[in-house]
C-alpha cells in the first residue's frame, strides 16, 4: 500500500454528521501506470495459477469478509450513510457471497467442442484477457466492488480497481483482507481517486484491455466514447427509472396486499432510494389507486423512521454526500414547479445530536405528474417516488416503457398469465413478479436502452472477463 505520487489527498466525509473523518489518495495517471506495471509483472504467473488455487484464495477472501463483518459494515455506514443493520444484513454478506460464488463458478466453467464428422474437431478455449479495469459506484460500495473484482480474478485476470472516492474505506479494508488471504502482489491493484482523473486514466490506459463500470448514464456515455476507438471490451451497468406495476387483483387477498405494500416500501426507500433497482415510478391500476395511496402513506408514516444510521430503529439513513443531497432537493423543487402534488415528505430533515449537520431527506411521494415530465424521466436516485394510475394492461405497458431507461421492473398480480404477458412486453433487463431484489447470482444482470450495455453475473461475467479462441483439428 503506497500513497499518491502527487502527494494530494481528498477529504472523506461522513454524510450523517458532515464531519471530515479522513483522507484518501487523489491518484492520477502516474499512479495508474505504477498499478498497471505491477499487474503486468503478476499476470504471467496468475493466469497459469490452477483453478483449485484460485478457488482457495478467493474462498479465503470470502471467509475473511465474513469474519470482519462488523468492521466492514461500520465503515460502509460511516462512508455511505446507510443504516448499520442494513450494511450487516445485506452489503457485507453479499460481498462475501460474490467471492464465494465466483470462486466456485470458475471450477465449473466449461466450453463446447464440435465434431464435424470425418473432417475436424473444434474446441473453444476461454482465456483471461490480461489487465482489466473495474470501476464501481458509491451506493453499494463493497457489494458492487466485489461483484466486478471476483469474476475478473477468478477468470485469471489482473485487476486495476477504483472504488468511488465518496465511499472508499471498505475497499481499503478489502485490500488488507486480500493480502491476508494470500492473493499475490500485483493481481489486484486498488487505486483511489476521482472518476474524472483516476477513472479516465484506467479507461484510457492502452494496456487495460477491458472495462467494467457501474454508475451514472452520463459517466457511462463518457466512458463509451473513450473506449470505442480503442476496441476494448466494455460492460456498462447504468441508471434506472424503474416501474413498479400494481394490479387490482392483488387487493383480493389481505396477505398479498400487505406483502406488496411492505415490499414497495423497500423498493422505494431502501438504502435511501440510492439503489439503481429501486422502483421510483409506482404504477397502480385505477380501481385500487386510492386504496393503495392511503395504505402506502400510512405505512410510511408508521414505520419509515429517518435517523442516525447507527441506531437500530432507523429505517432510512443519510444521503451519501452534500452534492447528492442538494441534487435531490433540486429535483424536488422541479417536481413542485411541474405541479406535482407532494403527498408526504418533500423536505430536508435536521436531526438532533451527533447528526445535527447531516444530509437527511424525508421519504417523499408525489402524484399528479405525467409520464413525460422531468420528475418521471430523470433518475433522482433518492427517497422519492411518483404515483401514476392506469386502466388496462396496454396502458400499464405504455407507462412503464415511457422512459429512456430499461433496467428493472416489478409486477404485482395474482394472474400468472397477466404477469407473463407483462414481462414479455416490458423493456427492462430484470423483471420481478410479486417480489423485489430477489437475486440468484447465476442469472444475467443488466439493462436495456440507457441502462447499459452487456450483462454481469454467472457465466455472463466469466465470459466477459475471458477471450474465446476456437481451435480446429483436422481429422
Amino acid at each position: 500500500m503506497i500513497g499518491p505520487l502527487s502527494g494530494k489527498f481528498i477529504d472523506n466525509v461522513n454524510p450523517a454528521t458532515a464531519e471530515i473523518v479522513g483522507q484518501i489518495p487523489d491518484s492520477n495517471e502516474k499512479d495508474i501506470a505504477v498499478a498497471v506495471h505491477a499487474a503486468e509483472k503478476a499476470f504471467p504467473k496468475w493466469r497459469l495459477t490452477s483453478l483449485e488455487e484460485r478457488f482457495a484464495i478467493l474462498n479465503r477472501i470470502a471467509n475473511l469478509i465474513e469474519e470482519n463483518l462488523d468492521t466492514l459494515a461500520l465503515a460502509e455506514t460511516n462512508d455511505n450513510g446507510k443504516p448499520l443493520w442494513l450494511a450487516k444484513k445485506v452489503d457485507i454478506p453479499r460481498a462475501a457471497a460474490n467471492f464465494r460464488f465466483f470462486a466456485t463458478a470458475i471450477m465449473h466453467f466449461a466450453t463446447a467442442s464440435h465434431h464435424n464428422e470425418g473432417v475436424s474437431v473444434n474446441y473453444t478455449l476461454r482465456q483471461p484477457i490480461g489487465i482489466v479495469g473495474c470501476i464501481s459506484p458509491w451506493n453499494l460500495p463493497l457489494y458492487l466492488f466485489t461483484w466486478k473484482i471476483a469474476p475478473a480474478l477468478a477468470a485469471g485476470n489482473c485487476v486495476i480497481a477504483k472504488p468511488s472516492e465518496v465511499t472508499p474505506v471498505s475497499a481499503f479494508l478489502l485490500a488488507r483482507i486480500c493480502k491476508e488471504a494470500g492473493l499475490p502482489n500485483g493481481v489486484l491493484n486498488i487505486v483511489h481517486g476521482t472518476g474524472a482523473v483516476t477513472g479516465e486514466a484506467i479507461v484510457t490506459h492502452p494496456k487495460v484491455k477491458a472495462i467494467s463500470f457501474t454508475g451514472s448514464t452520463r459517466a457511462g456515455e463518457r466512458i463509451a466514447g473513450l473506449v470505442a476507438p480503442k476496441f476494448k471490451k466494455l460492460s456498462l451497468e447504468l441508471g434506472g427509472k424503474n416501474p413498479n406495476i400494481i394490479f387490482a387483483d392483488v387487493a383480493n387477498a389481505k396477505d398479498a396486499w400487505e406483502k406488496m405494500l411492505r415490499t414497495t416500501i423497500r423498493s422505494s426507500f431502501e438504502n435511501q432510494g440510492e439503489i439503481c433497482l429501486c422502483g421510483s415510478r409506482i404504477l397502480i391500476e385505477e380501481t385500487v389507486y386510492e386504496k393503495f395511496k392511503t395504505d402506502f402513506l400510512q405505512m410510511i408514516k408508521d414505520e419509515l423512521t429517518v435517523g442516525d444510521p447507527l441506531e437500530e430503529n432507523t429505517k432510512q439513513g443519510a444521503i451519501v454526500s452534500k452534492v447528492h443531497y442538494e441534487k435531490i432537493l433540486n429535483c424536488l423543487a422541479i417536481a413542485k414547479q411541474e405541479d406535482g402534488k407532494i403527498l408526504c415528505g418533500g423536505n430536508a430533515i435536521q436531526l438532533e445530536g451527533r447528526c445535527a449537520n447531516g444530509f437527511f431527506i424525508e421519504p417523499t411521494v408525489i402524484e399528479n405528474l405525467g409520464p413525460d415530465c422531468t420528475t418521471n424521466q430523470e433518475e433522482i436516485f433518492g427517497p422519492v417516488v411518483t404515483l401514476q394510475s392506469f386502466k388496462t394492461e396496454e396502458a400499464a405497458i405504455a407507462l412503464a416503457n415511457a422512459s429512456q431507461y430499461g433496467l428493472a421492473a416489478s409486477i404485482w398480480t395474482n394472474d400468472i398469465g397477466k404477469a407473463n404477458r407483462m414481462a414479455a412486453n416490458l423493456e427492462a433487463g430484470i423483471i420481478w413478479i410479486n417480489c423485489w431484489l430477489v437475486r440468484d447470482l447465476r442469472t444475467p444482470f443488466g439493462g436495456m436502452k440507457n441502462s447499459g450495455v452487456g450483462r454481469e453475473g454467472g457465466w455472463e461475467a466469466l465470459r466477459f472477463f475471458t477471450e474465446a479462441k476456437n481451435v480446429c483439428i483436422k481429422l
